[in-house]
């Protein structure tokens, strides 16, 4: 049984810190591997350099939408669609563990199947469309 007084704060609560994961997740991109090592970085994986800026905008625009709760459950769609490409292109071939050299897909698994929770739940609490009221009891 659902708490449905209790859950839009756990979907708060899941997409705001699924939220800044994906800003943390691009500023290591941008600060630590830097946009050309990135860009170069795809091109290594044999993908189109260009969709490494496809991707960091995703996580930009992703990780506000669902910080804020605007049209969380839909920013969550094509973040899980990253997280699925990133188990498949970079993390798949390195096993299960992400201690693994090169970090295996444990956790981009676990961050997909968290977004899918986002995306079947909805905004949640204080979302920018609720007009940031909580829910009623």
């Amino acid at each position: 049984m659902i708490d449905t007084k209790t859950a839009p704060y756990a979907a708060l609560l899941l997409r705001v810190s699924l939220g800044i994961l994906f800003l943390a997740h691009l500023s290591l991109k941008v600060f630590v591997f830097t946009i050309p090592g990135f860009v170069g970085f795809f091109g290594s994986l044999g993908l189109p350099p260009f969709l490494a800026y496809v991707t960091m905008a995703v996580e930009l625009v992703g990780g506000l939408m669902l910080i804020t709760g605007f049209y969380a459950r839909w920013a969550a769609l094509p973040l899980a669609v990253l997280m699925l490409g990133t188990i498949v292109s970079v993390h798949g071939h390195n096993g299960w563990m992400f201690a693994n050299k090169g970090g295996g897909w444990e956790f981009p698994a676990f961050w997909l199947v968290a977004l899918l929770v986002v995306a079947l739940l909805g905004d949640g609490a204080w979302s920018v469309r609720s007009a940031g009221r909580a829910p009623k009891a």
